[in-house]
């Protein structure tokens, strides 16, 4: 986890790090640079709002922090620069969280939490998923895996699986030693597909402006899977077991994500993305976002390398400051590689649409420039 590296050696480096605390907003500033307003996350009342001057600003809130912050700070004009592209192309990996619970005394939370994956065709990748005994906090989220597609309404379905198997439905609603007899299996897709997020004012958030989503651009997300359907009941025969997936799937074909990304994505212009190839928002300059949000395809894979390594890129390319030195050398033949390469992906963005074919065409070799820069 972040405390435990980045911002571990950061704090080691001098950076000060204040938890619980979160962004109102982030302004412009007429004679350059940008104020950051910020307030206690832990109180209702009495939240010390304090505000923050700095030449340089990082975005790295995930994208429903980072692209709620822009959105709302292009809203009411503190941010009036940012590309109306602001929302577009958010991904959700293509993914659908499935799993299965033993019928049977067993203990399947002894381990490593990921340990393998297989690609079952050239864009679905599966990976088994375990948690320790006790965590059943998502347990209530699960319920009988159902099929998608058809002209049979899926809650229709859903039920017909409920009286055929009542026992295996008691056990759904049982959370306790879920962690233990059961595991999860992440499916994740290259393909191309998307949403949007929006702000709109809802009766859900008491009429106030909050964040929303659309269909996106290209396909439309998939409600199910059925290749990764046929995978968890084939496992549920191996192990005696239920097969699920989550209950917002199942009532309301909305699928579940673990890796959401893109929405502040890197393009070659503003017309065609919200940062440029060293991840500086265009139409603000010193304004960067270096996490999720900037990733523009389904990477069909945890994204967290294919982060780290555009973030390392992303810090390369800021130059230090006059006379100092450079506390990590940087391969600068390595750093013109790769912005060549980005520099390409951002034209392809300009197109159309990004066509995600086979593995995700995110940075390549990411391993190769974690080592070169790491800590840069």
């Amino acid at each position: 986890t972040l405390d435990k590296n980045y911002l571990y050696f950061a704090e080691k480096l001098g950076a000060k790090v204040e938890p619980l605390r979160s962004v109102c907003d982030v302004r412009a500033l007429d004679g350059g640079g940008y104020e950051v307003v910020h307030e206690r996350s832990d109180r209702w009342f009495r939240r010390d709002r304090r505000t923050i001057r700095a030449r340089n600003v990082v975005l790295a809130a995930g994208v429903l922090g980072t692209v709620r912050i822009l959105l709302e700070a292009k809203a009411r004009g503190s941010l009036p620069n940012v590309s109306d592209r602001l929302g577009a192309r958010v991904r959700t990996n293509s993914e659908a969280v499935l799993g299965v619970t033993s019928r049977e005394d067993v203990n399947f939370s002894k381990g490593l939490a990921i340990t393998s994956s297989v690609h079952v065709d050239d864009h679905t990748h599966v990976e088994i998923v375990r948690y320790n005994e006790g965590s059943d906090a998502l347990a209530p989220l699960a319920t009988m895996l159902t099929d998608g597609g058809g002209n049979v309404p899926r809650a229709l379905r859903y039920l017909g699986n409920i009286v055929r198997h009542p026992l295996d439905f008691l056990r759904t609603l049982w959370p306790f030693g879920m962690s233990k007899k059961g595991v999860f299996l992440l499916v994740m897709q290259t393909l191309d597909n998307s949403i949007s997020l929006k702000l709109r004012r809802r009766w859900s958030s008491l009429w106030q402006r909050a964040i929303d989503t659309d269909r996106g651009e290209g396909a439309q997300n998939p409600t199910y899977i059925p290749l990764g359907n046929e995978i968890a009941r084939t496992f549920a025969s191996k192990v005696n077991g239920v097969p699920f997936s989550s209950i917002m799937e199942v009532l309301f074909d909305v699928p579940t994500t673990a890796h959401i990304l893109g929405g502040a994505t890197i393009g070659a212009s503003a017309e065609t993305g919200v940062i440029d190839t060293k991840h500086e928002i265009f139409g603000h300059p010193g304004l960067y976002v270096c996490d999720g949000s900037m990733i523009p395809a389904n990477l069909g894979v945890n994204p967290s390398l294919t982060i780290t390594a555009m973030t390392e890129h992303a810090m390369s390319q800021i130059p230090a400051k006059p006379g100092a030195t450079a506390r990590h050398a940087v391969d600068p033949d390595l750093v013109a590689r790769r912005t060549k390469e980005i520099d390409a992906l951002a034209s392809q963005l300009g197109s159309d649409s990004l066509q995600a074919k086979g593995r995700a065409p995110a940075v390549t070799d990411a391993d190769e420039l974690e080592q070169s820069s790491s800590d840069a």
